[in-house]
């Protein structure tokens, strides 16, 4: 298989509140000539849109994680607990040597923070 793009779709019962969540809350850079709901996020896109299936918060939040490379885990997770963002995971350092953080968006998906090893 040639990919020669990768994209990463969340569906939710209330596209619009979720995309004002990770366009204001997480700070995620939109990519509006792709959709009012995509976001650049490293070398993919991340796409938040409703479906006429999707009812109510993830039944598995741990199915899917949507993790979010970033350079310093900790001070993200201080910026966005200040904006009322609840973490299920502070952040912890991993066997691997990096520190992973993981939070709820507003349907109950989680996503974590994930950040390089440090010596």
């Amino acid at each position: 298989m040639d990919v020669n793009a990768f994209n990463v779709n969340v569906c939710s019962q209330q596209p619009e509140k979720l995309i004002e969540f990770y366009r204001d809350v997480v700070g995620l850079p939109s990519l509006p000539q792709v959709s009012p709901g995509a976001f650049r996020t490293g070398g993919a896109a991340f796409l938040v849109d409703g479906h006429s299936e999707v009812k109510g918060k993830a039944k598995e939040p741990q199915r899917i994680l949507l993790s979010f490379s970033v350079s310093d885990v900790a001070a993200e997770q201080e910026r966005l607990q200040a904006q009322g963002v609840e973490f299920v995971r502070v952040a912890t350092k991993e066997p691997w040597g990096g520190l992973v953080a993981t939070f709820l968006d507003l349907d109950g998906n989680y996503c974590q923070l994930v950040g390089p090893p440090t010596g």
